[in-house]
């Protein structure tokens, strides 16, 4: 008899929950440094095990990121697993975010998360907010 040993499914693998849909990482991915930076925090603040990424109006351009922690997925979300960490995408912002990199650095000046977006046409100069 041969001894077969099957190696656990990578993240992107496991499937989404009920009412949730796969998503990859053309939608958005977090660099390394990034998804180190959110583990920490989401094990920190214990308000969730998902980073929910969103757009909304607001902002010195029109359009702002917010990021939060949430328990659980929203029925529509798109679910992509990037560095280990499993991001929330509501449909109306994956028009906005298609091909979005989320940076993380940890540097004195001009540190913490960075939006790298290649639908904004203009951003304003603290990088949170931009307009299509």
């Amino acid at each position: 008899m041969i001894d077969t040993v099957t190696a656990p499914a990578p993240a992107s693998a496991v499937p989404a929950p009920g009412g949730v849909r796969a998503g990859n990482e053309n939608l958005v991915r977090l660099t390394p440094p990034a998804g180190v930076k959110v583990l920490a925090l989401i094990d920190r603040e214990k308000q969730g095990e998902f980073l929910r990424i969103a757009i909304t109006g607001g902002g010195c351009n029109g359009l702002s990121y917010k990021m939060k922690f949430v328990p659980a997925p929203k029925t529509g979300d798109i679910l992509v697993r990037t560095a280990d960490v499993p991001v929330l995408v509501d449909s109306k912002t994956a028009l906005y975010l298609k091909g979005t990199v989320l940076d993380y650095s940890s540097a004195m000046v001009a540190g913490g998360f960075k939006f790298s977006n290649p639908n904004a046409k203009a951003s304003c100069s603290c990088g949170e907010s931009f307009s299509v």
